[in-house]
């Protein structure tokens, strides 16, 4: 299942609902989609969005390396593989005027060193857990940032395939 399609019946399944397993399954896909799209789309929307909230730092980008770990063929025992850069912000976002909206703490932790890129995804993070703003942001933004993701997934995979090389054994008979 793609991302759009995952968000798509993810949030039809939460429909009507405040469980908070579904919202959660929900953050990770569109946290994983915010890390691994192109910055300069999520200036674009950041850009494009009407009524910004007011918000402050709980942790501003640091850049820092973390351990990648792989197993042999996905099951076998855990290796250490490298180190990859990584970068982490997180930001809340500040209620309306007498405490009557919610504040929300939005979470930011991608590959590489871009700390505008984090920076931007905590804050959408953070928006997007407020319930009554999701719909709109994950149509404006989530939806159209997965497809392109999916959209170059595909284009990746096309070049690949394009270069694959089949190879197979003739048998001369019976010995």
């Amino acid at each position: 299942m793609n991302m759009s399609n995952h968000i798509a019946s993810t949030s039809e399944k939460e429909a009507g609902q405040t469980s908070s397993d579904a919202v959660t399954s929900l953050r990770g896909t569109w946290m994983s989609v915010l890390a691994k799209s192109d910055p300069d789309d999520l200036i674009r929307a950041w850009d494009d969005l009407e009524d910004k909230p007011k918000w402050r730092w709980l942790r501003k980008p640091e850049t820092g390396l973390v351990m990648v770990r792989g197993r042999a063929g996905g099951t076998g025992a855990p290796f250490n593989l490298g180190e990859i850069t990584v970068t982490r912000c997180a930001v809340v976002t500040e209620g309306g005027e007498n405490g009557a909206d919610q504040s929300y703490t939005g979470q930011g932790y991608l590959a590489g060193r871009n700390r505008r890129h984090a920076e931007l995804a905590a804050l959408f993070d953070a928006l997007l857990q407020n319930s009554e703003r999701r719909p709109a942001l994950e149509d404006a933004v989530i939806k159209p940032l997965a497809a392109r993701l999916e959209a170059r997934r595909h284009q990746a995979s096309a070049k690949s395939a394009a270069t694959k090389v089949d190879f197979f054994t003739l048998v001369r008979g019976e010995d």
